[in-house]
């Protein structure tokens, strides 16, 4: 006796057949409501009618050889009309609100010689004449056609509200919408496609191999891994090896995002959950990978009314239940993504559901060339091109990021009717993307171009003459993006660990743009809004989570889970005072360092500006010559050159309110 379940013949499309029953009820108790509002009559009591004055209008339908009688509203509140209605009880049907009488006459020119001949007996005055009508005019049509119209128009409307394609129709709301990926609508990204992401491509091509040969697992005694979640910065390949895994399985893949499942219908979420999961036991062994899975795997309880029935959370109950619940089946594999791991429920996260949690990080530099020399296969490229160069200018870059430097440089070299792709379109594209577009055009006064030299050249030698800060690479007084009117570009370094010497050393650069304005103008400006951001951030970062303050000691009152819109703090009123003071202080003491030191190189600090004002870009090598060389860069190892100059790091974007 077979366990599994019968194929079903297939049913025919419910939806249209309930659309065709409505419009036949509608259209079928409009024309049933047009003849029930009509009363026959003779032609001798249509005679009667006329010459006692009850008529108010008479309509002869063409072709048809039928008059329509209306009468008078007055005279249907007496004899014989009012018996007639009560015992006929007339509907009101749409644009007829009285009953209409009606007769047959042999022909049109019979009827017109008996009217002539019946308003010859009445006063000029009381005459109405008659009018003549096809059997389907305008009228007729719009009260036949409009009980269609609005049934079309609904069905329409719900289409558009709840969506047209699979599983968005009005009777199969709840089902899911998974893009199926099989044997005949296959992936063309393999691994070999992705560079880079070394320990996580091999992680999920193990899952894979799980799939391809599970027996060479599993007579160890070992199972089948049910889910393994990506986690990582945005533009740092998620979706990409998904896809890859896509297309070396070799098995059924389900893709969809996890806002697919939110829905403005009460239920409709676990509906969609319930059927992917069925699709997907139907097809196993497969894998089912949901992209941005934090949209429906948001913490229970977080930021809800004490109450309230949030639609949420039924989705992602019914989501925990399918993956590892009391009757879950083997053979289904799921893949999720997200950049934000921290607000995910705990049951979520735990084995069973997702048995492991794969970490891609940002590139280094060794990933960071493999993925540009993936990407610059396409490009027709210059001799001077060197991926490696633009791999050391790139620090902190995602992959997605390092795709757009490619195309952008593309861009640049044809905007320029060039026939390769150089180094100086790579450079001009790596200003684009991080500083935005240059505003050639801009307006800028000659004084607050002043100030805004004197605001960057502060920072060039603050940062040179100080022994913890990045190497410079250039510094420039052009204006860039929204409201950017100069930057200063530094080198960071690969180092993932930061002491208190290094961190106050960037807070002295910081500050070193607003302590040049007060040195040479005896003021300062709205131009370091960003520059006191950024101390601000980071002197509270050294005082309340990295412990680096004496009074406050080594406690660290950061915590991961608490919402940004969480208002109560870790600790007392007293300590945030506290917190403040030191925060303060820090910041005080740095600024008075920046001060000090450039009153001290005040010549440097005023050959810089000029040279910014006369040039406006000023790279390594020639602050070299007007400055010296770096007294630092010994210890920081091989600088960068002009060639290879190239905005990594903007420290300092200046730009009023």
């Amino acid at each position: 006796m077979s366990t599994g379940r019968k194929n079903l013949p297939p049913t025919p499309n419910t939806q249209s057949w309930v659309i065709m029953i409505l419009l036949t009820i509608i259209l079928g108790t409009l024309y049933l409501s047009r003849t029930s509002s009509t009363i026959p009559i003779s032609e001798h009591r249509f005679e009667t009618m006329l010459l006692r004055g009850e008529v108010q209008e008479v309509v002869l339908i063409v072709n048809r050889n039928i008059v329509e009688v209306k009468v008078k509203p007055e005279v249907l509140a007496k004899e014989p009309y009012k018996s007639e209605r009560e015992q006929q009880g007339y509907p009101m049907t749409m644009g007829k609100q009285t009953p209409v009488y009606t007769f047959r006459t042999p022909s049109v020119r019979v009827f017109n010689d008996n009217f002539k001949a019946l308003e010859a007996q009445i006063a000029p005055e009381k005459k109405i004449g008659y009018t003549t009508q096809e059997p389907y005019d305008i009228a007729s049509l719009i009260n036949w056609g409009f009980g269609a119209f609005l049934l079309v128009g609904f069905w329409f409307l719900m289409r558009r509200m709840v969506g047209g394609g699979p599983g968005g129709q009005i009777f199969n709301i709840g089902q899911s919408r998974a893009a199926l990926f099989d044997a005949e609508k296959s992936v063309k990204v393999t691994f070999a496609d992705i560079a880079g992401l070394h320990e996580a491509k091999e992680e999920v091509m193990e899952i894979v191999e799980f799939l391809k040969n599970p027996e060479r697992f599993t007579k160890l005694g070992g199972k089948i891994p049910k889910g393994a979640l990506l986690i990582g910065p945005p533009g740092t390949g998620k979706t990409l090896l998904a896809k890859a895994v896509a297309g070396e399985a070799g098995v059924p893949f389900f893709s969809l995002s996890g806002s697919d499942f939110v829905e403005m219908f009460v239920g409709v979420g676990a509906a969609r959950v319930r059927d992917l999961f069925n699709r997907a036991k139907g097809k196993a062994p497969c894998i089912i990978f949901i992209d941005e899975i934090d949209a429906v795997g948001r913490s229970r309880g977080r930021g809800q009314m004490p109450g309230a029935n949030d639609e949420r959370e039924n989705t992602l109950n019914s989501l925990l239940v399918e993956m590892d619940g009391f009757a879950t089946d083997s053979g289904v594999i799921i893949l999720a993504a997200t950049n934000r791991p921290d607000v995910l429920d705990q049951a979520l996260l735990r084995p069973g559901r997702f048995d492991r949690q794969i970490s891609l990080d940002k590139p280094d530099i060794v990933d960071r060339e493999a993925i540009l020399k993936v990407h610059i296969k396409a490009l027709q490229l210059a001799p001077d091109v060197d991926a490696a160069k633009l791999a050391a200018q790139t620090p902190g870059f995602a992959g997605a990021e390092l795709a757009n430097i490619c195309n952008e440089a593309a861009l640049i070299a044809a905007r320029r009717y060039k026939q390769s792709v150089d180094m100086a379109d790579f450079q001009d594209a790596i200003d684009r993307v991080i500083g935005g577009l240059e505003k050639k055009n801009k307006i800028i006064s000659p004084q607050e171009k002043e100030i805004v030299a004197y605001h960057e050249a502060g920072h060039a030698v603050t940062g040179w003459f100080l022994e913890h800060t990045h190497p410079l690479v250039k510094v420039s007084i052009v204006p860039r993006g929204v409201a950017a009117l100069g930057y200063a570009q530094y080198l960071p370094k690969e180092q993932f660990l930061y002491q208190t010497e290094q961190l106050l050393d960037e807070l002295c650069m910081l500050l070193g743009g607003r302590a040049a304005e007060e040195l040479a103008f005896g003021k300062i400006s709205t131009g370091a809004l960003s520059d006191l951001e950024q101390a601000s951030k980071m002197a509270y970062s050294m005082v309340s989570i990295y412990g680096m303050n004496k009074k406050i000691g080594h406690i660290s009152f950061h915590n991961p889970q608490q919402s940004e819109y969480n208002f109560t703090k870790p600790y007392s009123e007293s300590t945030a005072k506290t917190i403040d003071e030191e925060v303060r202080d820090i910041i005080e003491k740095a600024y008075n360092h920046a001060k000090k030191l450039l009153q001290t190189k005040n010549r440097e600090l005023e050959t810089v500006a000029q040279a910014l004002l006369t040039k406006e870009v000023i790279f390594q090598q020639g602050l070299e010559q007007m400055i010296g060389k770096r007294p630092y860069s010994s210890k920081e190892g091989k600088e960068v050159s002009p060639s290879e100059a190239n905005r990594t790091e903007v420290i300092d974007a200046t730009a009023p309110e």
